[in-house]
């Protein structure tokens, strides 16, 4: 059998099962048994309890259980036996291929809500269209189904048929459709678009198969447009594809540049990735933006163009994830994700967290893999940009602009969610059923509209509707983050992503800070420059929390 394997570094982690409880006396074993003597003895205690248990349990079952125990005893959490779904899960996240209809949906008022459907997909050719709600999927109500139920059943093999009933906003009858699925392609890029006459903004989520190539056309649309800087946002990112973040690095980076180096056991795992083309936009000026949610390949690309000095890194301190993942594939159905590398900066920098609570210590603390790097202490241990500029190892990438959320605004979300309680999905249903309305009344012609006290009047109104009234005061206290609530949910709805995060240039500080650094740099020399000159002002660059 021909073994493929797959390099990944993605955060994202598969539930596993796991064998547990009882014990297995055999009479003669001996301490100085090998292998294979123990490998026999394993087999006596699958055929013993297939033959014995009280509940009955044939041996493939109990062969998996095994392999699904094994794997948890490393203790490595980035470590998994995929198999079904799990693998189909994996595979439409590195690859961004699937079959399905091509639909961006969310769970609203017990039935799924069609956000937008994508370009040339079965679901816009039929004739669906943002705000129409799916009741029905196969004649099986949607009710009571939670995001991951609506995905499992939407999506399916390529050219096989589904049936949908939809209710649309200002039509009596349900509307029936019949659709076969079809090959569908989930873009990295989510947004492109212009955040100013000369400033750029790519939002890039997640590294699969073809990020470098759509980021490249991406920006060569922006340049296009008159684009002289970029702000290339990785927040919330959560990884994927090895060469695809050095693939995007490499965009930035010049021949015999080091993008990342990873230091396995294994022959083969211990690498030094060195860029190879020249790179395409030497003279675009870069801020990235990152945050807790920022991990694993995201941070490899934050990591290479701040150690060579290519980009300006704004946000929070990224999540920490230093290692990489190898996916062996076992069968067409079985695959073994184990983590094979630790990986480094170009500077010499492990990102790898430490546990960030005494429990996560003790479940860890028999992984090497999760274990901090032994070979030089990480935390807090300084390294040097290019430039000789001081950055920091252990716990993430640290900004060079630390930009940390408005303290009003997290008290008033927190005042508000403690009103709301329980209500917080009716608060969330009110918000999507305001904004369909508003775009079906055509209420705004711009995303930069203002919510005033008419329209925030309107919206408690509803919500009132729906049986939840908030006292004048938690409205007073809460009111700047009702508004921005009101405002991207409309903004959403009626001009699609561009137009929500367009709003968030106005209301977003990391935006807001990205935008001031990139609209004044003429060169990527020019971004150090500001940075050097905004610390001698007072203004130091990222501390570690």
């Amino acid at each position: 059998m021909t073994r493929q394997r797959t390099i990944v570094v993605t955060s994202v982690v598969a539930a596993v099962a796991f064998l547990s409880g009882g014990w297995f006396m055999q009479q003669g074993s001996r301490s100085d048994e090998n292998v294979y003597q123990r490998a026999r003895l394993f087999d006596d205690v699958i055929s013993h309890v297939a033959d014995y248990y009280v509940d009955t349990l044939n041996e493939m079952q109990l062969y998996n259980m095994a392999i699904t125990g094994m794997v948890k005893e490393l203790h490595d959490p980035y470590s998994v036996f995929l198999s079904g779904r799990d693998l189909t899960g994996l595979t439409e996240v590195t690859t961004g291929n699937y079959g399905g209809l091509g639909i961006q949906i969310e769970v609203r008022d017990n039935a799924i809500l069609v956000v937008a459907p994508l370009p040339d997909s079965p679901a816009e050719r039929a004739g669906i269209i943002t705000g129409d709600r799916i009741v029905a999927v196969n004649d099986q109500s949607t009710a009571q189904w939670n995001q991951e139920q609506a995905l499992h059943n939407l999506r399916g093999p390529e050219n096989t048929v589904v049936a949908l009933k939809i209710q649309r906003p200002g039509v009596t009858d349900l509307i029936a459709f019949k659709l076969t699925r079809a090959k569908i392609h989930a873009r990295s890029v989510h947004t492109a678009m212009m955040a100013s006459d000369h400033v750029g903004y790519v939002e890039l989520n997640p590294f699969s198969e073809e990020s470098g190539d759509e980021l490249t056309a991406a920006i060569d649309s922006l340049k296009g447009a008159g684009m002289r800087s970029l702000i290339l946002d990785l927040r919330n990112n959560p990884g994927g594809l090895l060469d695809e973040g050095i693939a995007v690095s490499e965009m930035f980076l010049d021949p015999g540049q080091e993008v990342v180096s990873t230091r396995g056991r294994a022959p083969g795992s211990s690498h030094q990735f060195m860029d190879q083309q020249p790179q395409r936009y030497p003279d675009l000026p870069i801020v990235v933006l990152v945050n807790q949610g920022t991990a694993s390949a995201s941070e490899i690309v934050a990591g290479a163009l701040q150690d060579h000095d290519r980009a300006l890194v704004i946000g929070q301190p990224t999540f920490g994830k230093g290692l990489v993942q190898t996916l062996f594939r076992l069968s067409n159905d079985a695959a073994l994700k184990i983590t094979t590398a630790r990986w480094y900066t170009p500077s010499g920098r492990s990102i790898q967290r430490r546990a960030r609570s005494e429990e996560e210590q003790e479940a860890l603390a028999d992984s090497a893999a999760m274990r901090p790097d032994t070979a030089k202490p990480a935390a807090n241990q300084v390294f040097h940009t290019d430039h000789g500029r001081v950055v920091l190892g252990g716990g993430g990438i640290v900004p060079d602009i630390a930009v940390r959320p408005d303290s009003t605004d997290l008290a008033a979300a927190r005042l508000l969610n403690s009103a709301l309680g329980k209500n917080v999905v009716i608060f969330n249903d009110a918000l999507a059923a305001f904004a369909l309305d508003a775009r079906a009344r055509h209420a705004v012609t711009t995303p930069t509209f203002e919510v005033g006290p008419e329209m925030r009047a309107s919206f408690l109104a509803l919500l009132a509707r729906r049986g939840v009234t908030l006292d004048p005061r938690t409205v007073t206290g809460a009111q700047s983050f009702i508004d921005q609530d009101i405002g991207y949910e409309v903004a959403q709805f009626t001009f699609g992503r561009p137009g929500s995060v367009r709003r968030l240039f106005d209301e977003d500080p990391v935006l807001m800070e990205a935008e001031r650094y990139a609209s004044r740099a003429k060169t990527p020399a020019d971004l150090l420059t500001m940075l050097a000159s905004s610390a001698g002002k007072g203004s130091a660059p990222a501390q570690r929390p």
